[in-house]
């Protein structure tokens, strides 16, 4: 058999729309027979809370039917397995974001965005264990992508800076969560906090410490520049915007780069389905 050739022996995968398909619509618990003993919901809330309490690893199918108290046969009426209790684990937390409402100005627009995504990543640190490039086809995933956005759409920006700074401002707060959470753990098995731990290394920055080998950071060092390192979102966030103020600003300034509307985009969508119709008619 050739590297090219798949194996025989590999089960094909199932589609992803069976796959996602319960989570825009949700099934209905059946009337018949005895009522259910723990609904799909209360399967997934007790999931994301085994979640939040102990991490992502601590998640199956039998450690969500103990806290439940049922056998894990139970939970399976509900979810087939792990990966979809993951992708309905993931669409719940999503579910909780604090978006900014519509109409606001993009700046404040996107602070609130970037603000909730942190709060959400905070609360739910388990979220960062989940390949963001691959979450799951769920509609509160797709709402919270779609808010951020209509916030720089018609901002003059390109299609393409849209999507990369919607990245941009992903990986800035996923980035400033993964170094709260790195604290937080830290914090649990040392039993030391950030300023309790710094004020402990005060013998080395006397003792051992050569300023003149790193001039760069002794100057910055000078004017308090690392004092605000143990609350990494704040600054990183207001730099961000700092920095996107000035793209926009001069993206404006020449013209912008309208993206087509809605109405447009759905026109050309109708136009060429109709072209296909006539093309497969001829």
């Amino acid at each position: 058999m050739s590297d090219a050739e798949p194996d025989p022996r590999t089960p094909a995968p199932e589609p992803h729309g069976h796959r996602y398909e319960p989570l825009w619509n949700p099934p209905v618990a059946s009337t018949r027979g005895r009522p259910a003993r723990v609904s799909r919901e209360a399967v997934v809330d007790a999931a994301v809370a085994i979640a939040d309490a102990h991490g992502l690893d601590a998640v199956s199918m039998r450690s969500v039917a103990r806290s439940l108290g049922v056998g894990a046969m139970t939970l399976y009426s509900h979810v087939p397995g792990r990966d979809e209790l993951l992708d309905a684990m993931v669409d719940r937390a999503y579910a909780d974001v604090d978006l900014p409402e519509p109409g606001l100005p993009w700046r404040p627009a996107l602070e609130r965005y970037a603000r909730g995504y942190w709060q959400l990543l905070r609360r739910h640190p388990w979220l960062l264990d989940v390949n963001r490039w691959r979450l799951p086809l769920a509609p509160h995933v797709f709402a919270f992508d779609e808010a951020g956005y209509q916030i720089l759409i018609d901002t003059g920006l390109t299609a393409s800076q849209v999507i990369d700074t919607i990245g941009i401002v992903h990986d800035t707060v996923v980035g400033s969560a993964r170094a709260a959470a790195a604290e937080d753990a830290d914090r649990r098995s040392q039993g030391t906090d950030y300023a309790a731990y710094w004020a402990s290394t005060s013998d080395f920055w006397e003792e051992t410490f050569d300023p003149s080998r790193f001039p760069a950071m002794t100057r910055l060092w000078s004017v308090g520049a690392f004092e605000n390192a143990s609350t990494p979102f704040d600054p990183h966030i207001k730099g961000l915007l700092d920095t996107l103020e000035l793209l926009i600003d001069r993206a404006q300034a020449e013209g912008g780069s309208p993206i087509p509307s809605f109405e447009e985009c759905m026109a050309r969508y109708t136009a060429a389905l109709d072209e296909q119709r006539e093309a497969g008619q001829a």
